[in-house]
């Protein structure tokens, strides 16, 4: 048993990956934000159905959500450096591989993140837009102070899965030769020649910071709960 599984062995390789947690934290963060920014833009392009965008936009939606993250990281991994010479003549093969690993996760999160707010936002009933007309508030200004607040409290429990599920793919980064977590306990197991203590440790680490993550938001979207009950009691 002590060949194949080492408790010792398990421990000290927490240090080792914990070094790599940052890579896993910088696709992380980085997909995140842009997806927010950018999926808002999409979501609203898809409620205004607007002409031509709308199109594209849900051609996009239908292909990041419907192809595993893995080929979309190396669609971009291959595919990229292509466009980029095609169309500009720049030679981007020599950039750093995360580049294009964060580059996919974010493409990805885009789609995803985009359809969580458009169904939050029409989770929103319509009579709260006409309850925002009949004060005297413009669209902007109905959209910013009634809409909004109840689409971002309709869209955590969503947004908490899709955090925890990009949180856990990133898992394949290493595959792109990213020494992320997985990459970092890859090679700590053939340097060891002990691949099952390395994986057993980033799978403990995984589940951890999952769980910190849905109790969390867990505890944020009961605050919201809270304030919204006080506003509307």
């Amino acid at each position: 048993m002590g060949e194949f599984f080492s408790l010792e062995r398990t421990i000290d390789a927490f240090p080792k990956l914990l070094q790599s947690l940052n890579v896993t934290f910088e696709i992380v963060i980085v997909a995140t934000c842009l997806g927010l920014i950018f999926g808002f833009g999409l979501a609203m392009i898809r409620l205004f159905r607007l002409p031509v965008l709308y199109q594209i936009a849900s051609v996009y939606i239908s292909f990041m959500r419907g192809t595993p993250i893995i080929i979309q990281l190396y669609v971009v991994y291959y595919g990229l450096p292509m466009l980029s010479m095609n169309l500009f003549g720049l030679n981007i093969n020599s950039w750093d591989k995360l580049f294009f690993i964060i580059t996919a996760f974010v493409l990805n999160e885009i789609a995803f993140i985009g359809e969580i707010i458009r169904g939050a936002i029409l989770a929103v009933p319509v009579s709260q837009t006409e309850a925002g007309y009949s004060v005297g508030l413009t669209g902007l200004q109905t959209f910013v102070h009634i809409i909004l607040p109840q689409a971002v409290r309709a869209g955590l429990p969503n947004f908490t899965v899709d955090l925890v599920s990009l949180f856990q793919g990133t898992s394949l980064a290493f595959l792109l030769g990213a020494v992320d977590i997985i990459g970092r306990a890859r090679m700590i197991g053939t340097n060891t020649a002990h691949i099952f203590d390395p994986y057993v440790a980033a799978a403990v680490i995984f589940i951890i910071i999952s769980v910190l993550l849905e109790f969390a938001f867990g505890k944020i979207q009961k605050k919201g709960d809270v304030v919204y009950g006080r506003i509307h009691s």
